[in-house]
C-alpha cells in the first residue's frame, strides 16, 4: 500500500497535458482551439477527463458501428467478398447461425453439425455469446435475427469500450488524458465488433488498474477471468514474475498468481467436468490450426510454396516465444532502472503475437490499451496505427481477391504480404521504442517529470534486491521536469518514502 506521504504527492502534482509535452498532440489539438493554457481551471465542470475520455471512445465505437453498415444491411447476407470489398465482416452474425445460437444449442455441452464439433472459444466467452442469444428475440426471419444478435453484442461491447477507456485513464493517475490514444485509435474503432475480444481486454484493463492500486489479489482475480475469456492475458504473470522478483515483492505476487488461478478454475471447472470434450476444443483447435492470416509463417508459405507441418510451426513458434520472453526477463533484470509493468506487459503480449501462427485483425486490441500506458507518444502510435489500418483493408481486399473467381478483384497475394510485413513491421518500431525507454529511462514520456512507475503498484519506488549486469551500478539520469520532483527511482530516500 503506498504511503501517506507518497499519496499528498501524487495528489499535489498537477495532471500532465500531452498538448505541452507532445509536439503531434498540440498540433492535434488545433482543430478544438489549441492546447490549454497555463491558467486553464481543470476538473470544475462534470467534463473531468475520465469522462470526455469515455464519451469519446463510445463515439468511436459507434463509427466503427457505421463502418459495418452495408454489412449490417445487406453484404453479410447476399454472396461472400462484399462483406469484403466493404471491410465490414464481422464473425458475429455469421457464429449466431454456424455455432447454433440461432437454434437453441448449448455451447460445450450440445454438438454442432458442421466441421466444428463444439465451440471453439474459451468459456467465458461462450456465456458472454450465450447472453447475448438470450436477450436476441426468437421470432422473425434468421436474417433479422442476425441483425439483433450483432446489435446486441454490439452494445455489450460497448460497455467493454466504456470500462477500457475508464480503467486506462485512471491507471496513470497524473496521466489521464494518455488514455485518448486508445479512445482515438482507429483500428480500435474499425475491430471493435469483429469480435469478441473486447470482453478480455476489458478485464485485463480492470487488472492493470487494480495493480496500479496496491490491490494485487483484485488484479489477480480478474487476470483469471480474462484469461477465461482468451489466452494472452495469462501472459502479464510472466514480467509481473520478473519485476516482483528484482524488486523482493513475492507476497504480492504469490496473492496475483493465487487469484488468477482461482477465479480461473472456479469459471472452468463446472464445464471442464460436466463437458470435458466441449471445454478442450477450445485448447485442440488453437493447437491444430494451420498457418492462418496475418503470421510472417504465411509469407513463408506463400513465397516457397511449400506448407508447414502444423507440428513444426508449434514447435518453431513456441521456441521463438520462450527466446523473446528470455531477453524480455533479461531486459527487466539487467535495464538500468527498473521497467514499469505496461512496458513489460506489452512487449510480451507484442511477442506472442510477432511468433504466432495467426493474427486476426482484431489483435491489434490487445496492444492498444498497453501501448497507450506503455509509450504514451502520438507520433510513434500512430506510426503503428497506420500501419494497423493498412494491414486491417490488406486482409479484407486479400480476401476479396480470393472469393472474387476469376474475377480476382482485389489485393492479390504479394499485396497481402506486404500488408502483413507492414503489421509486423509497426510493431516491432513500437517495441523498438518500448525497449530504447527502458534502457535510457530519461527518454520514457512517463518518466521524464520524475515518476517511476505509476502502474506499477506495490512496485513504484520500491527498492530492488535482486539485479544482473549493469543494473548493479546503475548510471544517474537526471531527466526531471521544472515542475517535478527530483527522484532516484528506486533508492532508499526518494520521494514518497
Amino acid at each position: 500500500m503506498p504511503s501517506p506521504e507518497k499519496t499528498i504527492v501524487q495528489q499535489d502534482q498537477p495532471l500532465v497535458r500531452p498538448t505541452q509535452r507532445d509536439e503531434v498532440a498540440a498540433a492535434g489539438s488545433e482543430l478544438i482551439g489549441g492546447p490549454m493554457g497555463r491558467w486553464a481551471w481543470v476538473g470544475s465542470s462534470w467534463l473531468t477527463p475520465v469522462r470526455v475520455i469515455s464519451l469519446v471512445a463510445i463515439g468511436m465505437f459507434a463509427l466503427g458501428m457505421v463502418q459495418k453498415i452495408p454489412c449490417y444491411d445487406w453484404a453479410w447476407f447476399r454472396g461472400t467478398s462484399s462483406q469484403y470489398t466493404h471491410a465490414c465482416y464481422s464473425d458475429i452474425p455469421h457464429l449466431f447461425l454456424g455455432r447454433g445460437f440461432a437454434d437453441g444449442l448449448v455451447p460445450y455441452f450440445d454438438r454442432l453439425s458442421g466441421d466444428m464439433e463444439y465451440l471453439e472459444y474459451p468459456v467465458l466467452t461462450g456465456l458472454f455469446m450465450q447472453v447475448a442469444a438470450w436477450l436476441t428475440p426468437g421470432d422473425g426471419s434468421l436474417q433479422h435475427r442476425e441483425q439483433i444478435y450483432w446489435m446486441v453484442n454490439a452494445g455489450m461491447l460497448m460497455i467493454c469500450t466504456a470500462i477500457i477507456a475508464v480503467c486506462v485513464a485512471r491507471t496513470h493517475r497524473r496521466r489521464p488524458w494518455d488514455a485518448l490514444l486508445v479512445a482515438l485509435a482507429p483500428a480500435f474503432a474499425l475491430t471493435a465488433t469483429i469480435n469478441w475480444d473486447l470482453l478480455a481486454i476489458a478485464l485485463t484493463a480492470a487488472a492493470m488498474l487494480m495493480w496500479s492500486r496496491g490491490r494485487a489479489l483484485a488484479f489477480g482475480i480478474l487476470i483469471g477471468l480474462a484469461t477465461a475469456a482468451k489466452l494472452y492475458p495469462v501472459l502479464l504473470l510472466g514480467p509481473l514474475l520478473v519485476l516482483c522478483w528484482r524488486a523482493g515483492r513475492y507476497r504480492e505476487y504469490g496473492a496475483a498468481f493465487l487469484g488468477a488461478a482461482a477465479s480461473w478454475l472456479i469459471v472452468n471447472l463446472p464445464v471442464m467436468l460436466l463437458a470435458p470434450e466441449g471445454w478442450k476444443k477450445f485448447y485442440t483447435f488453437s493447437q491444430e490450426r494451420q498457418v492462418d492470416f496475418g503470421s510472417f509463417w504465411l509469407i513463408i508459405t506463400q513465397r516457397t510454396g511449400e506448407s508447414i507441418e502444423v507440428d513444426t510451426v508449434n514447435t518453431y513458434a513456441t521456441l521463438l516465444m520462450l527466446l523473446s520472453c528470455a531477453g524480455i526477463a533479461a531486459l527487466a533484470l539487467t535495464a538500468p532502472r527498473r521497467p514499469r509493468f505496461a512496458q513489460l506487459a506489452f512487449l510480451v503480449v507484442a511477442a506472442f503475437i510477432l511468433t504466432n501462427k495467426v493474427y486476426s485483425p482484431q489483435y491489434v486490441l490487445w496492444l492498444i490499451p498497453l501501448a497507450a500506458l506503455a509509450r504514451p507518444r502520438w507520433r510513434d502510435f500512430l506510426i503503428w496505427q497506420a500501419c494497423e489500418v493498412m494491414y486491417f483493408l490488406g486482409i479484407w481486399m486479400y480476401l476479396a481477391y480470393t472469393t472474387s473467381g476469376d474475377k480476382h478483384q482485389g489485393l492479390p497475394p504479394e499485396g497481402y504480404q506486404l500488408a502483413i510485413a507492414l503489421h509486423l513491421l509497426g510493431t516491432l518500431y513500437l517495441c523498438a521504442v518500448v525497449v530504447r525507454d527502458i534502457l535510457m529511462p530519461e527518454r520514457d514520456p512517463v518518466r521524464q517529470d520524475g515518476s517511476d512507475d505509476p502502474s506499477g503498484g506495490v512496485l513504484d519506488r520500491a527498492q530492488d534486491v535482486f539485479v544482473l549486469g549493469q543494473a548493479a551500478r546503475p548510471p544517474r539520469h537526471a531527466a526531471h521536469a521544472v515542475e517535478g520532483p527530483r527522484v532516484e527511482w528506486g533508492m532508499t530516500g526518494s520521494a514518497g518514502h
